[in-house]
């Protein structure tokens, strides 16, 4: 970076100074405690350590947006815009700069200003800066003009559907439901990409047009039987007869907050959760009901493993809303990687109490208590999410796996291999379910056809899965076929070259194909990387008398009598 000449700033005329606390002495001090901060993911350590740095160096660009990168991913708007326009009267450009002062004026509702802002520059990206305008332009009380926008950011490929979507929740928030409705079914524009926020919009706009039936119509048909509290409680007024108020995008101002949600759920899964977090604290702070940006952003939060800062996010949804469940649902995840397992128990014990007729609360806490290895009291969740579930979808396969699992870990395979089946019975050629219930069947000696069938169908869909091809390697060794079991697992060991149990099987299959050197090696490295291993005891036993012998004291067949079978 480079290092400008010292000016001494009164960074007490915009807020900051009070609550910066007197660490490095010296900018390149400041600067790299910043940097570390960063790097670890400390923003409000970076926060500081950059206002510090600035109070040095005031007119340095590169402070300045990392400064406001570290305040907006904190969701401190009012001090990230405070920078920016410092920013922006040098005329230095800078896209999270943008982003702070585009909040700043949507949330002081200066729509004029934002709409020239963009025009001389003060762009984030295409796509964002065409919707800003035209909800701006809604804001401004030019509804024609802002509607033709909508369409003109239509007519790009690509951006079609967004376009739409942001037009038909425009339409409905100035009153023109037939139009809104137009656009949500499809009729006028094609198939919209349905989302369960779009869904619910469409429910509410169908609602304003006396057409109660056909949004329960819809729900049910979209969502089946088994809802969440929010879709429930919209059905259920729904059913009633009364009026759904129209609450999506009432505002512009929630219109450019649904922007940026737009953009952070696309952006989802394919960017970086830093860089999507920026999106998700925008629509947040623009609209402190938008309980979906709120939780989007804690999920983010938590993926990074910010645990402190999801928790506090998840703690901003309030009691009463019908997403509250969800929000402890994350909270207790974020308690439970952040290793407060017993923290995160009780609070899922106390969400079976609050919302015990949410499957996902029962699944949730079996998941946790499978995870600390208490199967039995797993079993009795997942299956007191199984009642609640009136009519199982394909959707559900994972409750019914888990509870597979735990009960093959309780030894009880009858009632595991039910699970395992019925999960594939609602999502047929699932590749967790085929290889965990093909590899407990080689491991039980029985049924290896279809075992082996299960693992070949699994490691067709992920073949670059080290525990699927391990699975394969195993179920050849088993079936005799020691030659093929040697290339599938020397592939398993490639990927996965540290696991303990892949080198101990691929020592077994060396040794079947009389690679007794090579065997002993694969064991010892087996050993290196867990000496406690539960086969720990069986490895050195191998090492010390042969994988024959120690086949014979258990009373199993040859290998080679398996081969001559074969």
């Amino acid at each position: 970076m480079p290092l400008r000449p010292f000016r001494i700033f009164a960074m007490a005329t915009i807020g900051l100074l009070p609550s910066v606390p007197v660490v490095a002495d010296t900018l390149p001090g400041a600067y790299l405690s910043a940097r570390h901060a960063s790097l670890n993911k400390d923003y409000e350590s970076a926060a500081r350590f950059y206002v510090q740095a600035l109070l040095q160096d005031p007119s340095n660009p590169e402070l300045m947006d990392d400064a406001i990168t570290a305040f907006v991913r904190l969701g401190q708007f009012d001090k990230a815009a405070t920078i920016a326009r410092e920013m922006e009267a040098l005329d230095a450009q800078s896209q999270v700069a943008h982003i702070a002062l585009t909040v700043d004026l949507s949330t002081k509702g200066e729509y004029a200003n934002l709409i020239t802002g963009i025009e001389n520059g003060r762009k984030i990206g295409p796509l964002v800066d065409g919707l800003i305008t035209a909800w701006a332009t809604l804001g401004n009380g030019q509804t024609s003009e802002a509607i033709g926008l909508f369409d003109k950011i239509g007519g790009s490929a690509g951006l079609r559907s967004f376009a739409m979507y942001h037009k038909s929740l425009a339409l409905a928030s100035v009153g023109d439901f037939e139009a809104a409705e137009l656009l949500f079914s499809g009729e006028q524009a094609g198939p919209l990409h349905k989302t369960r926020r779009g869904i619910m919009a469409h429910a509410q706009v169908l609602s304003h047009l006396d057409r109660n039936d056909d949004a329960i119509a819809m729900l049910d048909d979209l969502f089946g039987a088994n809802l969440d509290p929010g879709l429930r409680a919209m059905r259920d007024t729904l059913a009633t007869g009364q009026t759904l108020e129209f609450t999506h995008a009432a505002t512009a101002r929630d219109g450019l907050s649904e922007v940026f949600y737009s953009v952070a759920a696309a952006l989802s899964g394919d960017a970086s959760e830093e860089y999507t977090l920026l999106y998700s604290r925008a629509a947040e702070h623009l609209r402190d009901d938008h309980v979906d940006a709120i939780l989007m952003s804690a999920d983010l939060l938590e993926k990074l493993e910010l645990f402190k800062l999801a928790t506090e996010t998840y703690d901003r949804v309030p009691r009463e809303h019908p997403a509250f469940y969800s929000a402890e649902l994350g909270r207790a995840e974020a308690m439970q990687r952040a290793g407060r397992d017993d923290t995160a128990i009780e609070i899922l014990k106390q969400l079976t109490k609050s919302h015990g007729d949410v499957p996902m609360v029962h699944v949730s806490l079996g998941d946790t208590l499978r995870g600390m290895d208490r199967f039995g009291d797993a079993v009795a969740a997942y299956s007191q999410a199984m009642d609640l579930t009136t009519e199982p979808t394909r959707s559900n396969w994972f409750m019914f796996y888990a509870r597979g699992v735990s009960h093959e870990r309780l030894d009880m395979w009858d009632e595991a291999e039910a699970d395992f089946r019925k999960a594939l019975e609602l999502n047929p050629n699932q590749p967790q379910v085929l290889n965990y219930l093909g590899y407990s069947l080689v491991e039980k000696q029985i049924k290896l056809d279809e075992a082996l069938e299960m693992i070949q169908t699994a490691a067709k869909a992920r073949p670059d899965s080290g525990y699927i091809i391990d699975s394969l390697g195993w179920a050849l060794y088993h079936l005799g076929r020691f030659d093929e079991a040697v290339v599938q697992m020397e592939r398993a060991a490639e990927l996965m070259p540290t696991d303990p149990i892949v080198n101990d099987h691929l020592g077994d299959v060396y040794w079947a194909v009389g690679r007794y050197t090579e065997a002993e090696f694969q064991w010892h490295r087996a050993l290196s990387f867990d000496p406690e291993a539960e086969d720990a005891t069986r490895i050195r036993r191998k090492l010390s008398i042969g994988l024959d012998a120690v086949l014979a004291e258990e009373g199993a067949e040859p290998l080679q009598m398996a081969n001559e079978q074969n």
